[in-house]
């Protein structure tokens, strides 16, 4: 399915469910916000787009805390899943993904190399997280980011339907 009819089907669940959605974004830098705004009429279940590239804005905007960002690193699943409940409870989503991850090329480490990226989706009391791996340059890997940003946020409505 191309990253169009994704959004398309996306929009059509969340409109069916009567669901806002929001993203919490690091490495992407606001790139599935972007993607999910090209589809008009989006306003009718998109609400935010929050791009907290550094743990500052995070814990300042999401509210992750700070004793995680420090204990655990900003790609983390905590994080991630703090990031998710952020973005629901500030930016009033009922559902909302997020991601944070080592795009490169420098900025890896054995721990967490370069593609090492962790998405969450889920609401203000639930979330699910998963770490990936992926493969390229930074625009590769932000690209692939989005693209599985947005395949969770499709198979998070397929559950809810």
């Amino acid at each position: 399915m191309n990253r169009i009819s994704l959004i398309n089907e996306i929009a059509h669940l969340a409109i069916q469910q009567n669901k806002m959605l929001g993203t919490a974004e690091s490495c992407t830098g606001g790139g599935v916000a972007k993607a999910l705004t090209e589809v008009a009429g989006s306003s009718a279940w998109f609400t935010c787009g929050l791009v907290t590239y550094s743990n500052q804005a995070k814990h300042l905007l999401l509210g992750v805390d700070e004793s995680t960002l420090v204990q655990q690193g900003a790609v983390s699943e905590a994080v991630v899943k703090q990031m998710v409940a952020g973005a629901c409870v500030r930016g009033e989503a009922d559902l909302a993904v997020a991601i944070s991850g080592v795009a490169g090329p420098g900025g890896g480490s054995d721990d967490k190399p370069v593609g090492c990226v962790w998405l969450a989706w889920g609401n203000a009391s639930e979330q699910w997280a998963q770490r990936y791996l992926f493969k390229g340059d930074r625009r590769d890997i932000r690209e692939a980011s989005i693209d599985q940003a947005l395949q969770g946020l499709l198979q998070a409505l397929q559950k809810s339907v």
